[in-house]
């Protein structure tokens, strides 16, 4: 044993015992958590911070604070995990100064400041900002299914519902068969008692799936999940994963996030105006570029980001039910603003008849009376006219093609932009990925694990004395 490197004698004493200080580097990361969280002012941020008159004296604020955003950052989320590592870990012992909140007071925190959670992670933003981290110019937007606390089995819907009624309807006739049979038998087998008994259970199943399935007819979306009622089934590549739909908008300088909301609504198509009208509150701007993938496509969305000055970069999608029967599909058709006409591959102009209002738009239709005489209409229709619909706010679509048109390498640099950081998270988070449950609870966990996201690359990119040297500026 004399050739390797010995230990120190555990029962040795020492004449000065050492700082907790002398442990934590002056780079530990541990050191921008804990000067960021002591600049916060938390009372404008709406977190309690005047202890209570009478009883006993609670933890601080910003201790608790330190306490979260030091396990996320970490890959610590659990409550009762962090009450283990507060008393062994020495970067927590020295960040809280040797507390060690019980799981059930860390667990309150973070379910009693949802609102003040999400605004400590918009004044990390506010730091990039200032640290020119952003670019303030380009913002990618896409979002991502994350698993909920709520197993498939826990979740219907109305094809599941069927589905499992089916199951149990045919297993109760398949014993009620074979009981049938045992009765024809004598003496009777030993197994009917058993067959009996299952019948038995199958009918309290059915009887409880009925109950259910009235529970989740009265529900808006006809949906029901019963261990996290806001979670929802989610066809992501077809897995049939109950969670929730995590948005964010993320800078393409340096991949931060810049904002975020959780939706329990499936579909990407209404939520692009909002996050991306987030973003350009955060960055401050007067003119901001998004880009985004075909399934945010929405011409109520593309027309209220031009409101907004926010340029749109997205693709149409291509679903057209005249390409998949080898006819002319609608990008045939040449729109002539100037007479308010359509030019058909034929040459033959479709002229306006009339506008109605479907799903809530104004729709304008065109026609031409010469479908009847064309030489190549049955390469266009089945019907005695092809007719073509335009929204009267058809020109902000046709804006943003324009616009994706000269700029097509936009759609490369949104793949390689927004689809890393939830990568990163979902590898932080693991196959368990949220703790908690309810929507209110899901956004305030996001917010802690985009606030870890982005404290770690800012810190990656610029090291931890640059960051503490601008916040004590």
């Amino acid at each position: 044993m004399s050739k390797f490197i010995k230990g120190q004698d555990r029962s040795q004493g020492t004449l000065f015992p050492e700082r907790l200080d002398d442990y934590v580097e002056d780079d530990n990361p541990v050191r921008v958590i804990d000067v960021f969280i002591d600049d916060l002012d938390i009372s404008g941020l709406g977190f309690k911070a005047e202890p209570a008159a009478t009883g006993r004296p609670g933890y601080h604020p910003k201790t608790m604070l330190k306490l979260y955003v030091y396990g996320y950052l970490n890959r610590v989320q659990s409550s009762r995990r962090l009450e283990v590592e507060a008393q062994r870990n020495i970067e927590l012992m020295w960040l809280t100064g040797r507390l060690a909140p019980d799981f059930k007071t860390i667990a309150d925190f973070r379910k009693d400041n949802p609102e003040a959670i999400r605004l400590v992670c918009r004044e990390f933003v506010m730091l990039c900002k200032k640290l020119n981290l952003l670019s303030e110019k380009l913002v990618a937007i896409d979002g991502s299914k994350f698993k909920a606390v709520n197993s498939r089995d826990k979740n219907f819907t109305r094809a599941k519902m069927k589905r499992r009624l089916r199951d149990v309807e045919s297993a109760i006739e398949r014993y009620l068969a074979q009981l049938d049979q045992a009765d024809r038998t004598e003496p009777a087998p030993d197994d009917a008692r058993t067959l009996q008994d299952k019948v038995a259970r199958l009918r309290e199943e059915m009887a409880r799936l009925k109950k259910l399935e009235v529970r989740m007819l009265e529900a808006p979306d006809q949906q029901l999940s019963l261990t996290d009622p806001d979670s929802r089934s989610m066809n992501s590549r077809g897995t049939g994963m109950v969670g929730y739909n995590v948005q964010s908008a993320v800078d393409s300088k340096h991949h931060l996030i810049i904002a975020h909301q959780v939706s329990n609504v499936g579909s990407d198509r209404s939520q692009l105006s909002s996050l991306a009208k987030q973003a350009k509150a955060i960055l401050d701007v007067e003119q901001l570029d998004v880009v985004a993938d075909r399934g945010y496509y929405n011409g109520d969305e593309i027309r209220a980001c031009e409101q907004n000055g926010i340029n749109a970069y997205l693709p149409k999608p291509r679903t057209s039910p005249n390409r998949a029967k080898g006819q002319f599909d609608r990008a045939a058709f040449r729109y002539v603003a100037k007479d308010d006409e359509y030019e058909c591959p034929a040459g033959e102009r479709l002229i306006y008849r009339f506008t109605r209002t479907e799903a809530g738009k104004e729709i304008r239709r065109y026609w031409t009376s010469a479908c009847t005489s064309c030489a190549i209409k049955a390469q266009c229709t089945d019907g005695d006219y092809r007719r073509v619909s335009r929204w009267v706010h058809a020109d902000a679509l046709e804006r943003a093609q324009a616009r994706l048109d000269r700029r097509p390498d936009l759609m490369q640099t949104r793949r390689s932009t927004v689809e890393h950081p939830f990568g990163t998270i979902k590898a932080w988070m693991g196959s368990t990925h949220f703790q908690t449950k309810t929507i209110p609870k899901v956004s305030t966990e996001m917010s802690l694990l985009v606030l870890a996201y982005n404290m770690k690359r800012a810190i990656n990119l610029l090291g931890t004395r640059n960051i503490i040297e601008t916040i004590a500026a």
